[in-house]
């Protein structure tokens, strides 16, 4: 597969590329640093309304590093998807682009809300 000059001589595709790099990586850096900074071995990772009482699941450090692998997913997944769709349309690339900022940034949240739980 022959890479287009185009995509990465496109401003607006490497200013969303720029940013969604960043995100992964400033998520990532800031889960770590709170599992190192927590004292338990245990985090809550899930929310179940319909349980009731006990809708708040734990689970371990190697639960809560999957909040990293999925940014690094999005990040791939979404830079390829709109590598190909930019033969296509310029506008669904960054469109494409700009629905992973929003993924990530939910990441960020959904992460920190859960991690601060303990």
């Amino acid at each position: 597969m022959v890479l287009p000059k185009k995509y990465y001589h496109d401003h607006m595709v490497l200013l969303l590329l720029s940013i969604n790099a960043f995100l992964a990586l400033a998520g990532s850096i800031f889960i770590l640093l709170k599992l190192a900074t927590s004292h338990g071995n245990s985090y809550f990772l899930w929310f179940r309304p319909s349980l009731g009482v006990d809708a708040y699941k734990s689970g371990g450090v190697a639960d809560s590093l999957s909040f990293i692998v999925f940014a690094a997913l999005v990040l791939v997944t979404h830079v390829m998807l709109s590598l190909r769709a930019y033969r296509i349309n310029r506008q669904l690339a960054i469109t494409i682009l700009s629905l992973g900022i929003l993924l990530l940034i939910l990441t960020i949240i959904v992460s920190n809300a859960l991690l601060v739980l303990r």
